[in-house]
């Protein structure tokens, strides 16, 4: 199972912990952008080649739009 061009779920975790107001506007823009690249990395992987914790990550953030047989 291959996650490339995925960013991880702690990755995902640590950036919504902080809120945007603490963030300066290179740190918003980077986890705009990660988020976006993550998002469209998702739909085209299939869900067959996600790791556990890819599909968990997916889930909780609403970016399982890819309905590939598990």
């Amino acid at each position: 199972m291959s996650d490339v061009g995925r960013e991880s779920l702690t990755d995902k975790v640590t950036a919504a912990a902080k809120p945007d107001s603490e963030k300066s506007y290179v740190e918003q823009a980077t986890d705009y952008v990660k988020g976006a690249l993550d998002s469209a990395a998702s739909v085209v992987q299939p869900q067959q080649e996600k790791s556990t914790t890819q599909k968990v990550g997916d889930a909780i953030s609403g970016d399982n739009r890819n309905k590939d047989v598990a």
